[in-house]
């Protein structure tokens, strides 16, 4: 179920994150674009929306918009792997070509600042399970939440996504 920010919605555009490599990366880096932001898990009965995923990211990325993947073993344990396993799976598992980052904590106590600032999101609430997706604007700010059952091919998914292109 889509569930939509109505005010007060936190930006995120210049988080400090880490890519899977290692990285430090700022999210001020993707101003101007749309960020599909989703936590992750190799061994998820969801994880075969990275298909999904890649697809979208194929279908729109150059219109601006940017899948934006981080593993999270919150959920189930179902992220044990390193980031380079990870990587690994993610590559010769499902061809991603999208983003991948440093392992996060999407809830609780070492709850990384990005999953901090979206679920701040209308309504506010912990990130339920692996594969959630956050659509993130142009400006920084958090359009919609997405929960893990609302596939990447999902009618209100794609129209929410094309809405945030063409703003």
């Amino acid at each position: 179920m889509k569930i939509r920010n109505v005010s007060m919605a936190p930006q995120v555009t210049d988080i400090a994150v880490t890519t899977i490599d290692g990285a430090a990366k700022s999210l001020s880096d993707y101003a101007g674009q749309v960020l599909l932001i989703v936590n992750v898990a190799s061994y998820c009965g969801y994880t075969s929306q990275y298909s999904g995923l890649e697809a979208l990211y194929r279908q729109y990325r150059d219109r601006g918009l940017q899948v934006l993947a981080f593993p999270c073993n919150d959920f189930g344990a179902q992220e044990p792997g390193s980031n380079e396993e990870i990587k690994t799976f993610c590559s010769t598992r499902f061809d991603v070509s999208f983003e991948l980052f440093d392992k996060v904590h999407a809830k609780g106590a070492d709850q990384h600042p990005l999953y901090a600032a979206l679920t701040q999101t209308d309504p506010a609430g912990d990130v339920a399970w692996n594969f959630e997706k956050f659509l993130v604007g142009k400006d920084g700010t958090v359009l919609a939440r997405f929960k893990s059952g609302v596939a990447p091919n999902d009618a209100s998914l794609i129209q929410a996504i094309e809405a945030a292109l063409a703003a």
